[in-house]
């Protein structure tokens, strides 16, 4: 009797290690870890072009430049919905930056340097269907990304004059990797985007657009919440100016901006931002100073778009 419970014990334990074998795929699968990716989706314009993402296309004189000092706070950028479409998971729900740049121009010719340093990043980790997310954990005195993911640009203004009703213009920039992918401040790939670039002046309404491509090589499909490859790039902005003393002036109107990838461009998966703008401004030849706020929110929250966010800019800039 003793020998067949024995026989009988050994024989549920080879069952259970079958089954565990034959479905450990399966719980393997269940824990897959999301790897991260270059979450700001704040496409900043180059030094000197007033708006924050939209460009002024406003480059002449003959050698000239800009120096500037952006930083900005975002909250619940990436907020990822469960399979079931009712859970739900914020991995970045603060998310706070510093930007340096510089440019040099001359005649209708810009080129320009930027490096973005984040200063928080943090989030809730959690399990969404088949995916592990870890949120990232960067701090200010702690961050190990110092400058994560810093670019190249060059523009030019192909047709129309500063203070024209139509300027159109063109626009490249590379972005180097650098940071830690799982701290969603990079790709951790070389990336690249080139936009088509429209501004304009009608009296005391400036506007500006742009239509263009972000160059991701990276396909993190089919991870919920990621922007899977390349992107379709839009944006539009008006704005009123009121005109003060000394040559000092107000500009202020909304930014919408946004990005599709191309992968879900028929599916409505994409994410915009609608940018509330004010700017203080001194414009002419000689130095001059610009100071910009935005306040915003989502239009569609997905990719990066944050729920809210609140951006602060300094431009010193000028032209012989």
């Amino acid at each position: 009797m003793a020998s067949f419970e024995s026989h009988r014990s050994c024989a549920c334990s080879l069952l259970v290690g079958f089954v565990l074998l034959a479905f450990w795929p399966s719980l393997a699968d269940a824990q897959q870890p999301a790897a991260g990716f270059a979450l700001e989706r704040l496409y900043q314009s180059a030094p000197g072009s007033g708006w924050f993402v939209m460009d002024d296309l406003d480059i002449s004189g003959r050698l000239g430049g800009a120096v500037s000092l952006t930083s900005g706070y975002a909250r619940n950028p990436l907020v990822i919905t469960g399979p079931d479409g009712k859970q739900k998971l914020a991995i970045v729900s603060e998310e706070a930056f510093v930007d340096f740049g510089a440019a040099i121009t001359h005649d209708r010719f810009r080129g320009y340097i930027d490096f973005p340093v984040p200063l928080v990043l943090s989030g809730t980790s959690g399990t969404l269907g088949e995916y592990q997310f870890t949120a990232p954990s960067v701090s200010f005195g702690t961050n190990p990304d110092t400058v994560s993911d810093p670019r190249i640009g060059f523009d030019i203004r192909l047709l129309g004059e500063p203070g024209g009703l139509l300027r159109l213009g063109a626009g490249a920039q590379l972005i180097f990797p650098s940071g830690n992918r799982a701290d969603y401040v990079t790709d951790d790939k070389y990336r690249g985007m080139f936009r088509f670039l429209a501004a304009g002046d009608a009296g005391a309404f400036r506007y500006a657009g742009q239509l263009g491509v972000h160059v991701r090589t990276l396909n993190d499909a089919p991870v919920p919440g990621t922007p899977n490859g390349s992107e379709f790039l839009y944006g539009i902005s008006g704005g009123r100016r009121f005109a003060g003393s000394n040559g000092w002036a107000i500009v202020a109107g909304p930014e919408i901006f946004g990005e599709t990838a191309f992968r879900a461009f028929f599916s409505g998966a994409a994410g915009s931002e609608a940018l509330l703008t004010g700017r203080f401004e001194h414009t002419g030849t000689g130095r001059n100073l610009r100071i910009k706020l935005g306040i915003g929110h989502a239009l569609v929250q997905n990719f990066g778009a944050a729920q809210w966010r609140i951006v602060f800019g300094v431009e010193m800039f000028g032209h012989k």
